[in-house]
């Protein structure tokens, strides 16, 4: 909880906050995660946590990823209003009815965009046709990687949000439901996120390094 202060002086501002940058020296591992992104059915978890083989492969790919992610965040606090069609004001164009029920009660969102960096990407890209298995381990790994930093973010601000008497809704990314993923070409821009992130965004609306993700935090 090392960045709560930062965040509880963004909320209290009851203006858009100017983009802020956090690091991480590391994030609590989920294995079951891990192994789920990595496509292992959870059904099958603890038998290929067994075979030695396999839990050989799984302390290379986890010293890999010790070694090559990068933990680092951006975010805003800005408040919203309500338009007369019911749909929040945000400071990027949407009709998403998910995100509406989302944010319902809601007057201010945190926005955020959080990399582990291109080093898994890199890994990813060297084992995948040498070594498939652990191609797949690396995939799964930074796919935990970046969504354990965003839960470990997301409780910081749920503390944040508590001493201040508000509360938090769950996170809510673009591409999910009926948010387009489009909305990352207005999202990423806020954040400054490619000069101080590094995150280049593709022209299908793609994020580069790949194991990086963009969220809406509600605050009640």
């Amino acid at each position: 909880m090392e960045h709560v202060d930062r965040i509880i002086e963004a909320l209290r501002t009851g203006t858009r906050s100017i983009p802020q940058f956090l690091e991480y020296d590391d994030a609590p591992l989920n294995e079951m995660e891990w192994l789920r992104y990595a496509c292992v059915p959870i059904r099958d978890q603890q038998v290929v946590k067994e075979d030695p083989k396999f839990t050989a492969s799984m302390a290379k790919a986890l010293a890999f990823g010790r070694e090559e992610c990068n933990y680092r965040l951006g975010f805003l606090v800005t408040p919203i209003t309500w338009g007369k069609d019911g749909f929040p004001i945000l400071p990027f164009e949407q009709k998403s009815v998910k995100l509406r029920n989302n944010l319902e009660g809601c007057s201010a969102v945190v926005l955020f965009a959080a990399t582990v960096g291109s080093g898994m990407d890199r890994m990813i890209r060297r084992f995948e046709k040498s070594d498939p298995q652990m191609g797949l381990l690396l995939q799964g790994l930074g796919a935990e990687r970046v969504e354990s930093l965003c839960d470990l973010f997301n409780a910081e601000v749920d503390a944040a949000a508590q001493s201040l008497g508000h509360m938090t809704r769950r996170r809510f990314s673009p591409g999910y439901g009926d948010l387009p993923i489009e909305v990352q070409k207005e999202f990423l821009p806020l954040l400054d996120a490619e000069r101080r992130l590094g995150i280049i965004l593709s022209d299908s609306y793609l994020m580069t390094p790949s194991k990086s993700v963009t969220a809406i935090i509600g605050i009640e």
